[in-house]
């Protein structure tokens, strides 16, 4: 991207240059890799669409051994196959490897999900990704035995909102969440989950993009809102209440392992909560608009830096593992 000098294009047009930045560093992380035997794209109609996603099985799997299923939601302007290599540089795939995970990355109409703070499909149709993301559950779990106790959702941005409103109407068939770089849409706040569902909110009290404080989304700090957020603080004690966990956090401050990232991490756990279900808050201080240990794929100045301290990847499987549905049918 040229340099542009101030002023001399109007911020629409800068926006618009950005946007097209942030495609094209994705796209180029994710282009090189070939897709692997382990890999199965397949489609699914729904909506009077034909709907996209791209499984990736670990080394060994066999139907009916009751693995656990993770779906893996890309920002917007992304798609499934971009997220793990762009966003997570790999670390995602190969963390579910380690796990014996089975992770399914969708593809949404027209780079985007209906996360719950606006609702434009366009020509293509009404928005219904909850219905989609649903379905592709129930096709999971047919097709390949995924265990239904153990069904979870994280995601990046446009992706993490939507793993958030997954929390609240999927709450019937998803154990647990984890969005990084996002918390609740405003327009969900009076929405209440049917049943208890264990949150993990991963953030940076930096993030130029989403505030880690109540507000408006925009990219860049540019143009037109995005939607409008709660804070992570309130997202995070709005699934307190609900799970009914304990008051009092159990606070920890992780190792500094790269002071030169200009992070650190901190983690709130809310336990003792309903049905055995746990919020927790990983607060990353001085983070951007980046996934933890994954790719500085724009200029620091741009979405912030990335935490070298620790791997969201890691940390989120490990948080899913530590839950399952009791009477879901597992």
């Amino acid at each position: 991207m040229n340099r542009i000098q101030a002023g001399s294009v109007s911020a629409g047009l800068v926006c618009v240059l950005l946007l097209a930045g942030y495609r094209d560093a994705v796209a180029q992380a994710a282009s090189p890799k070939p897709v692997g035997p382990r890999d199965v794209t397949e489609t699914l109609a729904h909506g009077g669409l034909e709907r996209s996603y791209h499984i990736h099985l670990p080394a060994g799997f066999r139907k009916g051994q009751n693995a656990a299923l993770v779906l893996a939601l890309h920002g917007g302007g992304g798609n499934g196959r971009q997220f793990d290599q762009g966003s997570t540089h790999g670390s995602l795939s190969a963390a579910a490897d380690r796990r014996g995970l089975v992770i399914v990355f969708p593809d949404d109409i027209d780079k985007h999900w209906c996360d719950g703070r606006s609702e434009p499909r366009g020509a293509k149709g009404p928005c219904d990704d909850v219905g989609f993301l649903s379905k592709l559950i129930d096709r999971m779990v047919a097709a390949y035995g995924v265990d239904p106790a153990r069904v979870y959702v994280t995601g990046m941005s446009n992706g993490g909102f939507m793993s958030v409103r997954l929390a609240v109407d999927l709450s019937d068939k998803v154990t647990a969440i984890a969005a990084v770089a996002a918390q609740m849409a405003k327009g969900m706040e009076g929405k209440r989950p049917r049943r208890p569902v264990s949150v993990m909110i991963v953030h940076g009290t930096a993030d130029p993009i989403v505030p880690f404080g109540a507000g408006q989304v925009r990219l860049f700090r540019f143009g037109r809102s995005r939607g409008e957020v709660l804070s992570t603080l309130a997202t995070v004690e709005h699934f307190r209440r609900y799970d009914g966990c304990s008051r009092a956090a159990e606070t920890t401050r992780l190792p500094d392992k790269d002071p030169d990232d200009g992070t650190r991490v901190e983690v709130q756990r809310y336990t003792e909560c309903k049905e055995g279900t746990e919020v927790t808050l990983v607060k990353v201080v001085g983070g951007g608009h980046t996934w933890l240990g994954g790719s500085q794929y724009l200029k620091r100045w741009l979405v912030g830096s990335v935490s070298r301290d620790i791997s969201a990847s890691e940390i989120i499987l490990d948080f899913f593992l530590r839950h399952s549905r009791a009477g879901h049918g597992g």
